[in-house]
């Protein structure tokens, strides 16, 4: 493996800082069942290279006029949250849970376990009437929500699962609804220690099974005749060959960046459109906030305005609907006595040819953030600030090479893409092979390393087909 960065895991990094641990990238952790599948294959025990715990509950949600519910898998005490919700109409709830569990056992069933690519990879599969109406074809996720449920802020809670794909709930399409049952059926989990041990863990793996990651090796550019790739090229003319590729680059970006190819070539890529970035504050503070819970969304007064000024307007929110991480609640190791880390992060634009907001833009951005959580309840969030560190879309892109500085690889659009990601077999060279966010099944740490396991048993069909 050649990684460009100092360290193993991509996104999934690190930053200590002031006796501050910081989990920079990904924060939630769900599908345990993904991770554990890796080692068992490898012949390994998970247990022994990574550790996972359970949160309880899932997250916290915020409203402005000061209603304040839990999502928990205590059915019980979920029964308890509900009730907190004024204005009624969240009995649909369940039956809302019902139907995202029936969308996760048909998507596990053929997207998940065999890899599927395109709609008609997934039509031939499941035949064309069970493909339209066992993935709810005809509808948004808002739309999906919204058969069951009538309450406005469980619809917007419910929307929000969104997050872990960056994308608008009134774009995507009803089958990400499916998130709900893969957070209340498979547990949400934090990694003992902080979330970049699982970076440490697979590295160990890999270490253990006879491969080595070569650090601080930016590929640059590949030799490519008669439509394969013979070699990968590095600064000083350094070439090293192969006859299989995998690349945790991005798609669009290797095929615009690296290999520099064509417009024409390019064109066919253009619906598969970053997902959103964001403003990502990683704020340590010398005190304690005991009403959050580990995962806490504070959330916009007008969602869809908000959703519309993101993804249509591609503008900054005014009111942005913000997620915080504070995971001393479930790890105190990570911040002194008596401190916390808080990270913050609003979804923002992706980037144009160029950055379209000026460091000021993002510095009142940050404002506002801060002025709405001392509103929602984090007194004199500012001025317990000791330490801090920005990332801005173009950090996101300047360190990865994600496309635009997206963080969620592409977005997933009922009318661009009906939420599929670009192939994991390259279209253009028989022997490159992508895997991560920006391929199926899409972003986030389950679908990425699910990404690799299924790219894997890509590789070897076609292998014993070319023998």
């Amino acid at each position: 493996m050649y990684e460009k960065n100092e360290r193993a895991g991509g996104k999934l990094n690190l930053l200590e800082r002031d006796g501050f641990t910081f989990d920079l990238g990904p924060s939630i952790l769900t599908m345990p069942h993904i991770f554990r599948a890796l080692f068992d294959r490898a012949g390994k025990r998970m247990d022994d290279y990574v550790q996972f715990q359970e949160v309880i509950p899932h997250w916290r949600n915020f409203f402005e006029d000061g209603t304040v519910f839990d999502f928990t898998p205590d059915l019980r005490q979920m029964e308890e949250e509900l009730k907190k919700i004024p204005g009624g109409g969240t009995e649909g709830f369940w039956d809302f849970l019902n139907y995202s569990r029936e969308l996760t056992r048909i998507t596990e069933e053929g997207y998940f376990a065999k890899g599927l690519d395109t709609f008609w990879e997934l039509v031939r599969f499941y035949g064309p009437l069970r493909s339209l109406a066992g993935f709810d074809v005809f509808r948004t996720l808002d739309s999906g929500v919204r058969r069951f449920v009538k309450n406005e802020k469980l619809v917007d809670a419910l929307n929000y699962f969104i997050k872990y794909v960056g994308s608008s709930p009134y774009d995507a399409p009803a089958l990400l609804n499916l998130m709900p049952h893969i957070q209340f059926g498979y547990g949400l989990w934090y990694v003992k220690g902080g979330l970049y041990g699982l970076a440490r863990g697979l590295e160990r793996l890999l270490n253990d099974l006879g491969g080595r990651i070569h650090y601080h090796s930016e590929v640059v550019g590949a030799d490519r005749a008669d439509g394969r790739l013979s070699a990968l090229l590095f600064a000083g003319n350094r070439r090293v060959t192969a006859d299989l590729f995998v690349s945790n680059m991005e798609v669009i970006p290797v095929y615009r960046d690296l290999f520099k190819e064509p417009p024409a070539l390019l064109k066919k890529y253009d619906k598969f459109e970053p997902a959103c970035s964001g403003l990502v504050l990683h704020l340590g503070v010398n005190r304690q906030y005991p009403q959050l819970a580990h995962h806490n969304f504070f959330y916009a007064e007008n969602a869809r305005k908000h959703f519309n000024t993101l993804f249509h307007e591609q503008k900054l929110s005014q009111d942005p609907t913000i997620y915080l991480v504070a995971p001393c609640k479930s790890d105190p190791t990570q911040a002194p006595a008596g401190c916390e880390v808080i990270k913050v992060l609003p979804h923002i634009p992706h980037l144009k040819d160029k950055d379209p907001f000026t460091p000021e833009d993002y510095a009142a951005l940050r404002e506002r953030l801060l002025i709405k959580l001392e509103r929602m309840g984090l007194t004199d969030l500012r001025k317990h600030i000791v330490t801090e560190d920005n990332w801005t879309p173009v950090d996101i892109q300047r360190r990865y090479y994600s496309n635009k500085g997206s963080i969620y690889g592409v977005v997933s659009d009922r009318k661009k893409n009906l939420g599929f990601k670009a192939p994991q077999r390259s279209a253009h060279y028989k022997n490159l092979y992508f895997v991560g966010g920006s391929v199926n099944p899409g972003g986030g740490m389950p679908m990425v390393v699910l990404s690799g396991q299924l790219a894997r048993d890509k590789i070897l069909a076609d292998f014993q087909i070319a023998q």
